[in-house]
This record gives structure tokens, sequence and C-alpha cells, in this order.
């Protein structure tokens, strides 16, 4: 791949990660009833943080792997388990009697 490629792979990675347009009901509603100045404030914090806790697992994530001496595969096939497991639970429900 060449380097615009992978720039462009990598922003559509993060992108439906973070998911903007599904947290912005989110941020409407925790920000009800604050001024302006303290919604934008509320916004750039969040997203500093946000991108802060990205970057640090892109960095150090591959080296705890590596420590761990997990291949990335297997990693990736594990989150797409979990990831199907959580679909599962919401497409069928809780499967525990009601209490």
């Amino acid at each position: 791949m060449t380097d615009v490629q992978t720039i462009v792979s990598d922003f559509v990675l993060l992108f439906a990660v973070i998911d903007p347009i599904g947290t912005v009901p989110s941020f409407i509603s925790a920000t009800r009833g604050q001024s302006e100045v303290d919604r934008r404030r509320v916004a750039r914090r969040a997203a500093t943080v946000a991108g802060g806790i990205l970057l640090f697992f892109i960095v150090v994530g591959e080296f705890v792997l590596k420590a761990m001496e997990v291949p990335i595969l297997a990693f990736q096939i594990s989150g797409g388990i979990i990831l199907f497991l959580f679909a599962l639970t919401m497409i069928f429900g809780e499967s525990k009697p009601e209490a």
C-alpha cells in the first residue's frame, strides 16, 4: 500500500471506532443547560482525552502484546469473536430468566 492509502485506511478505522456522528446525541444530552463556551470547552477536553487514550494504546498496546507473545492475528480473531457475541446479545437479548 502507498502512504496515502495507509493514511486513509487508518483514518477510516479511527472514524469508525470513535463514531463522532453516533456520539452527538450523547454530547447534546450531557451538556444540556450549559453555555456555548462551556460546551466548546467540554468538547475540546473530551476530544483531547479520547485522542490521548487512543494514542496511548496505539503505542503501548503493541509492546504489551509483544511482551506477552500474543500475535496480532490472534488478538484480531478474539476481538472479532467478542464483537460477534455482543451482537448476538443485542439481537436476541439476555437469556437470563426474569427475577
